[in-house]
């Protein structure tokens, strides 16, 4: 009896150590963002839209779903490059994704196209 006891506490223990895998793929997008606000040049620039192209393109995550606010600064990040277009697109694309944000991405959509 001890034996199986103890036999049922280890195969516990070890399926207990399975590591979730996470909801969003986020490919290093925020310390790209963060070397972006920390020195905005064109370079940093560059890498930060690289990586949250990744993100958008290459979603791997349990949801497979963009995460959230990760098109609303992408398209923040490519209207401020001028690729106004694009970026008016991938805001929407977060209201529609996240229809909460609607209230606060709304307000910046109607600054960009003034």
């Amino acid at each position: 009896m001890k034996k199986l006891i103890l036999s049922a506490l280890c195969v516990m223990a070890m399926t207990s150590c399975e590591t979730q895998k996470s909801l969003y793929s986020w490919y290093d997008s925020e310390d790209a963002t963060y070397m972006y606000t920390k020195r905005a040049t064109e370079e940093t620039l560059a890498k930060a839209m690289a990586q949250y192209e990744k993100v958008i393109s290459k979603q791997e995550g349990l949801r497979k779903v963009v995460p959230p606010g990760v098109n609303a600064e992408y398209g923040y990040l490519l209207c401020k490059a001028g690729k106004k277009e694009e970026g008016l697109t991938l805001l929407r694309a977060e209201i529609k994704a996240y229809p909460e944000s609607e209230k606060f991405i709304s307000r910046i959509i109607n600054q960009l196209e003034k």
